[in-house]
């Protein structure tokens, strides 16, 4: 078992990443939280985008450790870094090499790009067939937007997701964080699990193709459904969900609170602990249809009464009565959170750049396994920092590791 392979329900498993930015590299990211052997590929002297978006590491004097940004941090921990010009024939080689050695190779390049270098999966197939070859994309394999370049804003737009984001006099929104690239990411994982589940009995590996805007779009759910089977097509309602009110974001005395109100019964309670008995009994909110075709009436009333009180008072009384409600955080605030901290949702390691001044943070692994939980092996790698030690387990010996740096190769 190589070193930092030996924990969790993946152990036994490696994956070689050749991906960069975020859906890719937390599809790896994942597996190694669960054991595997993650080696990610990187290119010599840039590596991942990432390690050149600010803000970075502070070194002991105060400085700026270019190339140890935060943002590589965020879906790189458990692994291990190699750097491999692909340009070169003898990093051609390399990776095919590696490929014959993983279980799992993961990349994320334009479609048709590995096939120049002759590592496309049709062209490594037919000799390394058990292997399991994940490709993402934004727009997937096939289609008329296969050749596109593929980012999660694009997702986000072409899925119908910016057209029910956002205020309804305003524009189409985005969400704040790459939802697009965090569920491609995430079913790209499961995926590959189904995938070794598939090959264990079959001895066969096969290619997934992952393509953002399909994720994204499976991710609409409810407007999907709505759309597919009733004819609606959703619009932009601010925080405000389209089928239950209240539900969206109201404004409190000393900032925001959000109220929850799915059912007729805690619409009931709410009123009680909002002053306001006789609302449930009105026949223009007593039903939930009633309080959807009423929104227009209801939703100012609600907004009235919740200003008048503390966010803090408002969860203490609605959190007592039932009714779903809460706050507005700050991400300080979030990570601050007593439940979040009692949920142990933040990890720390030292920084494997020597010179860092402050331990490498990030988020936990989300989910709580009882028998074999994620594992906090390794920060986010310094670029190429395993490149020897990984080719010395792949079995190069020192002249053949000088020749390939002598290439060019790494």
């Amino acid at each position: 078992m190589t070193q930092g392979s030996s924990i969790g329900p993946l152990a036994g498993l490696r994956v070689i990443d050749f991906t960069r930015v975020v859906a890719g590299p937390l599809t790896a990211q994942c597996l190694g939280d669960l054991g595997a052997d993650v080696i990610k590929i990187e290119r010599p002297a840039s590596g991942d985008d990432t390690r050149q978006w600010p803000p970075y590491f502070k070194d002991q004097e105060g400085e700026d450790l270019v190339g140890e940004s935060a943002y590589i941090q965020v879906t790189n921990r458990n692994k291990r870094s190699i750097t491999v010009d692909i340009r070169q024939p003898e990093g051609q080689a390399l990776v095919k090499r590696l490929m014959g050695w993983a279980d799992i190779f993961i990349e994320n390049l334009k479609v048709g790009d590995l096939h120049r270098y002759g590592l496309s999966y049709d062209q490594v197939k037919d000799e390394i067939t058990s292997l399991i070859y994940c490709s993402i994309t934004g727009f997937g394999q096939t289609g008329p937007y296969a050749k596109r370049p593929g980012y999660d804003i694009l997702a986000q737009g072409a899925s119908g997701l910016m057209s029910v984001t956002g205020e309804p006099d305003g524009l189409p929104m985005k969400v704040g964080v790459a939802v697009g690239d965090i569920q491609a990411g995430l079913h790209a994982a499961i995926a590959i699990l189904a995938a070794v589940h598939n090959r264990n009995r079959t001895g066969k590996g096969q290619w997934i193709d992952v393509g953002l805007l399909d994720c994204q779009l499976w991710g609409m759910i409810n407007f999907s459904s709505n759309y597919l089977n009733a004819g609606q097509v959703a619009r932009r309602n601010g925080t405000a969900h389209p089928s239950v009110v209240p539900y969206q974001v109201f404004e409190s005395r000393d900032g925001h609170v959000i109220l929850g109100v799915t059912t007729d019964y805690q619409f009931r309670k709410f009123c009680e602990s909002a002053g306001k008995p006789e609302w449930a009994d009105d026949e223009r909110f007593a039903s939930t249809r009633a309080r959807v075709s009423n929104r227009d009436i209801l939703v100012p009333m609600v907004a009235d009464v919740m200003v008048g009180r503390d966010t803090a008072d408002w969860v203490a009384a609605l959190e007592t009565a039932g009714v779903s409600c809460g706050p507005v955080n700050t991400i300080d605030q979030a990570f601050q959170d007593p439940h979040v901290q009692a949920r142990e949702m933040i990890v720390e390691m030292l920084h494997a750049d020597g010179r860092a001044a402050a331990p490498a943070r990030s988020t936990a692994y989300p989910v709580k396994l009882s028998a074999t939980p994620a594992s906090y092996r390794r920060p986010a790698a310094t670029l190429g920092q395993h490149t020897d030690e990984i080719l010395t387990e792949l079995g190069c010996d020192p002249a053949e590791i000088a020749a390939l740096r002598d290439a060019g190769a790494i």
